[in-house]
């Protein structure tokens, strides 16, 4: 099956595409963009992927489901493109940001730098009904997307796992804690960083310590452009 997807990915990720499961999930994919308003749009699906090769990954950070609003998602979690107003969460995330390392709020919310720099932000399902948050839950992207976290995990080291919120903790047990980090916190949502389960996670300069333990480059951050 033809996949659309940076050639890495398609390498490590060669024993899905012909799976069942995955050729049942494109079929609901394809139906659902051709019967209603679906984000991302079908070119950005797989943006995540096409932006960090999985050679390069140095971070992973988990979201749950792409921006179910008008022109937000664009394939890359809690990212939206240049000029769309800031979400809450990544109101949240930047604010964390700041206070952490010590640079501006950024201005711009779309987060393709940090893709380029090894950062694979990455939906746990890849696909979502305009306004209907969880519409393309449990129809395959969590098998593909649950792979895609062990292949990581098992194939490489010294990658940094940011999981936050209640349901990306869930995947802690994917992952090989004595070859990688792994960063929880609460999610940047308000609800739960008005409770004090976000802001003082100092999650970015820990990721930072990490891999420069490991002999790697540290992520910029602070370069959102």
């Amino acid at each position: 099956m033809s996949v659309k997807i940076h050639p890495q990915w398609k390498i490590v990720l060669y024993n899905n595409f012909d799976h069942p499961y995955f050729k049942a999930l494109i079929s609901f994919v394809k139906t659902a963009y051709q019967k209603g308003q679906c984000y991302p749009p079908g070119k950005f699906i797989f943006n995540a992927f096409d932006l960090c090769p999985p050679n390069e990954t140095r971070v992973v950070l988990l979201g749950q489901d792409p921006y179910h609003g008008h022109g937000q998602a664009h394939g890359l979690c809690f990212s939206v493109p240049k000029g769309v107003t800031h979400p809450p969460s990544l109101i949240n995330i930047f604010k964390e940001l700041a206070k952490d390392i010590g640079c501006d709020y950024p201005k711009n919310g779309e987060l393709s730098c940090w893709a380029k720099q090894g950062v694979l932000l990455l939906n746990s399902t890849l696909t979502v009904a305009a306004g209907k948050a969880g519409s393309h839950q449990g129809k395959g992207w969590e098998v593909f997307t649950d792979r895609v976290i062990k292949t990581l995990s098992n194939d490489y080291e010294g990658i940094v796992f940011m999981l936050w919120g209640g349901y990306a903790r869930q995947k802690t047990k994917l992952i090989n804690a004595k070859k990688h980090l792994i960063l929880t916190a609460g999610h940047p949502s308000p609800l739960s960083a008005n409770r004090g389960y976000w802001f003082g996670n100092k999650h970015f300069s820990q990721c930072n310590e990490y891999l420069i333990s490991k002999g790697k480059i540290p992520i910029e951050w602070g370069r959102v452009i």
